[in-house]
């Protein structure tokens, strides 16, 4: 049914979740797995490369973290590192990479925390996006 599948992660509890259920289902359907995460590029700073580097460095950790799951269970991923606007970066590398599948963690926020965010990435990618997409909720809601 799906022969790729992308699991966008940022290092978060809900995010590893998020990559455990794609793993699962990469096992079970037999596909790859395109681990991604996205370098922001948010506006100017004066700390601009120390701050990529950061960034860099934790999606690194991420993308090993992910890697090792999926030796664990004979998954075989891809790694990739972008730079851009998160929610659109990973609708540009579902394309990109022919995935079937995109399976995203949230933080299930709700009432005032989730109105001061201005939506989350995953609900953006979920609006920009036809490719069918899997939302694992977090472990707890926070409550207004």
């Amino acid at each position: 049914m799906y022969g790729r599948i992308l699991v966008p992660v940022d290092g978060s509890d809900h995010s590893e979740r998020a990559a455990e259920h794609a793993l699962d289902l990469a096992e079970q359907f037999g596909a790859a797995v395109d681990a991604l995460f996205v370098v922001e590029e948010a506006g100017p700073s004066g700390h601009w490369d120390f701050e990529v580097e950061k960034q860099e460095a934790a999606g690194e950790r991420a993308l090993d973290a992910v890697a090792a799951m999926a030796d664990e269970r004979g998954v075989a991923v891809e790694r990739h590192l972008r730079r851009g606007t998160p929610a659109e970066e990973i609708v540009d590398a579902a394309a990109d990479y022919g995935v079937g599948l995109i399976v995203m963690g949230t933080q299930g926020r709700t009432g005032f925390s989730r109105i001061a965010t201005a939506g989350s990435t995953t609900e953006r990618v979920v609006r920009l996006t036809a490719i069918p997409t899997l939302v694992v909720g977090g472990a707890g809601v926070d409550a207004v």
